[in-house]
């Protein structure tokens, strides 16, 4: 008995967010309502379905269930929430802006009403035409939520608003009694000193708890505001309630059906990932997102419980056998490289070489609304193995499943900019590379790999920390470079020099794997002179083995160079200079000697666009005058295999041999090309082999999944 009077008292609570306790629905999953990114068909409403709370599965294959063009004035809707109304109706609320075009200002939101979650109406509500004398300037208008005011019977909106350029501030209004628009003008609903966003309110416990982000300079992230009502008299807390360092944003808050728990979730909008944290009493709250799973990546939404015959319609509607396979998890499976390809029926599974073709089980993961009838390991050495999936009702598709040892990418995860080193010390190679799968390139770490024979790679750890271990800045780890140094006494160092904040610094260890102390301080904080723009970024170290000196190369958008002085962390300014090669020259150039020719390598384009690639020219010095082969590609795209944005690389040669390969980054495949721009933070790690002509010219490298085969 008591556990029934729990559950409903908790029921009753949530209904005073989510609608009425009266014929109080039975809940028994979770709607999440989310938009994907700032490109084109990322700004628009997207459903995924949940059974507890915590394991979220997309619908519509994580395409928009309402084109954002119908519904909008800019063509792009942001940040939805919606509501289970009081009178069994649906209410969401959305930001109604397209960032490609407009940048980050807008005066416009939409208001949506359905009876199925499926249908909906909407208004658009443009705040400076429709208030025009004293909301004119208004140049945001940001992130609605809607919420039923019990004591006044009508539905409450509240967002967050900025007139010219002065601080974003969350307002609130009434909406009319069909929902078309609002009853008056805003009326301010926070106030505090200082911008805020975002505003997420929930009653408990006879309070009005409205959490927000906090747009302060330097005190950015999640505070929550409590007020008796629902209005007015919001007092806020000096405690944050996110649980990260990181950048957040779009918080929101739902009950966990028959518990007295709450889930507090955010957008870490830099870090590409949404975090989850549990509380009774919103007050204290601890992280679970080893309870968390998505396979999609979220941005700024909401989620609301709801009843089986709901979702049976939204799976009806939505959630066909088309993009149920998520991924394949069998031992030695690269599954962020799975394809499946829906319009042929054919999935193709890259593994590694020591995978048994002969008794294989991909261990294939579907959605929950769907049936796995091939079970169990099979016989793939003969070819490709049949595998049918189906619904609850019947319907079925079969898919033809093949495997491909492919040792492209060489590292398992999201990484780029990747630079490669041979340990005499050790005898084996290093990768030191970019981490990469943040948001805005906004890592803060770097790691290393270790291999025998550049195929089998061991991940040795993080080797440099700039939160941890860099005392000048914390943000924005890229692309570094390397070097094994052979000390007079037969030691050897290693010098690791790296990108953060726009600026170059440099570290220092006994061993190839770290740990790395950083010097103290940026090496390159400056521009060379007569050079204006681009960025001090993506270094390379270059030993000269004809005079023993030893150069730093840099830049973006312009190349420089300069003599590293014998402590190997500080330069001779007296030797710096431009050597930009041509208009080509973007980023990450990559300089090495062979046979009497100095080869300098640079990235052409942006590591966002499809068409990155790599040019070189040579020179008889390391300090130039450069020249240009009339083709000087080395390496790009290959559209047939799907394969896009090769660039940013280096170069190894087996010692004692004229053996060379290339290691670069490309977008993940095979979801990098629709990703749009978060491709260029998507990238994964390849080697492939590198060859010259008897003039010494490099010829053109062709990418492939294969990669190379390990070397002896």
């Amino acid at each position: 008995m008591f556990k029934y009077l729990k559950e409903t008292v908790l029921g009753c609570l949530a209904i005073l967010i989510f609608g009425s306790c009266q014929n109080e629905p039975k809940y028994d999953a979770y709607l999440f309502t989310y938009f994907v990114g700032n490109g084109p068909d990322e700004e628009s409403i997207h459903y995924a379905l949940s059974e507890n709370g915590f394991n979220y599965y997309a619908l519509n294959g994580n395409q928009p269930i309402v084109d954002s063009k119908d519904i909008s004035v800019s063509g792009g809707v942001r940040d939805p929430h919606i509501l289970r109304g009081e009178d069994g109706f649906f209410y969401m609320v959305v930001t109604d802006l397209y960032v490609p075009e407009m940048g980050w200002e807008n005066t416009a939101m939409v208001l949506m009403k359905s009876a199925d979650l499926i249908n909906w109406t909407h208004t658009v509500i443009d705040i400076p035409q429709t208030y025009p004398e004293n909301f004119g300037a208004v140049n945001r208008v940001w992130a609605p939520q809607t919420i039923y005011d019990q004591a006044n019977g009508k539905y409450m909106i509240c967002w967050s608003m900025r007139h010219n350029y002065d601080a974003d501030i969350i307002y609130y209004a009434y909406a009319n009694e069909d929902f078309t628009g609002l009853e008056a003008e805003p009326k301010q609903l926070l106030f505090k000193t200082g911008a805020c966003i975002d505003g997420d309110i929930i009653y408990h416990q006879g309070k009005y708890h409205m959490f927000f982000k906090n747009e302060e300079e330097g005190a950015k992230g999640i505070l929550k505001a409590v007020s008796d009502k629902i209005n007015e008299g919001y007092v806020v807390g000096t405690e944050y309630m996110d649980q990260t360092d990181s950048p957040v944003e779009g918080s929101g808050v739902f009950p966990l059906i028959g518990t007295d728990k709450y889930i507090l979730m955010y957008d870490m909008y830099t870090s590409g990932k949404y975090q989850f944290c549990e509380s009774t009493d919103l007050e204290n709250f601890r992280v679970i997102d080893e309870n968390v799973s998505m396979n999609f990546h979220p941005r700024h939404g909401t989620v609301i419980p709801i009843t089986a015959a709901e979702k049976r319609a939204l799976i009806n509607k939505w959630g066909g056998l088309d993009g149920a396979i998520q991924s394949a998890t069998g031992e030695g499976v690269k599954a962020m490289n799975v394809v499946v390809d829906e319009e042929n029926a054919t999935i193709y599974l890259p593994i590694q070489d020591e995978v048994n073709a002969a008794s294989f089980d991909p261990a294939f993961e579907v959605v929950p609304w769907v049936k796995m009838e091939t079970t169990g390991p099979q016989d793939f050495s003969k070819g490709a193995v049949n595998y049918t999936f189906s619904l609850a009702d019947g319907e079925s598709k079969t898919y033809a499943v093949s495997l491909s040892v492919d040792h492209n990418p060489v590292l398992e995860g999201y990484y780029a900019d990747p630079e490669i080193i041979y340990s005499e010390k050790e005898g084996k190679y290093y990768l030191y590379p970019t981490s990469d799968g943040f948001n805005g390139w906004s890592g803060s770490y770097f790691e290393t790999f270790s291999s025998p024979d550049l195929v089998h790679w061991t991940n040795e750890g993080v080797i440099v920390d700039l939160k941890k271990d860099v005392s000048w800045t914390d943000r924005n780890a890229w692309a570094p470079t390397a070097i094994e140094k052979k000390q007079k006494d037969g030691s050897y160092k290693y010098y690791y020099y790296f990108t953060a904040a726009q600026r170059i610094g440099v570290a220092v260890s006994d061993s190839p794997s770290g740990p790395f102390e950083d010097s103290g301080q940026p090496l390159i904080d400056f521009k060379p002179e007569g050079v204006d723009g681009g960025q001090e970024i993506d270094p390379d170290v270059f030993a000269d083995p004809v005079s023993g000196k030893t150069y730093l190369y840099w830049g973006n958008g312009y190349l420089a160079v300069v003599e590293l002085n014998e402590d190997m962390v500080s330069v001779d300014r007296s030797t710096m200079q431009v050597m930009t090669p041509d208009e080509t020259f973007r980023e990450g150039a990559e300089v090495f000697y062979r046979e009497g020719k100095y080869y300098f390598l640079w990235s052409e384009d942006d590591t966002r666009s499809p068409n990155y690639r790599v040019r070189y020219a040579t020179a008889d010095s390391p300090l130039g005058p450069l020249n240009f082969s009339k083709d000087n590609l080395v390496i790009q795209k290959d559209e047939a295999n799907e394969i896009y944005a090769t660039g940013h690389n280096s170069v190894i040669h087996v010692p004692g041999k004229d053996e060379w390969y290339i290691v670069y980054h490309r977008f993940n495949r095979p979801n990098g090309k629709k990703m749009g721009g978060a491709a260029g933070f998507h990238r994964e790690v390849c080697i492939d082999a590198m060859e010259f002509d008897s003039e010494g010219k490099i010829t053109q490298v062709t990418p492939t999944l294969k990669g190379i085969e390990p070397i002896k």
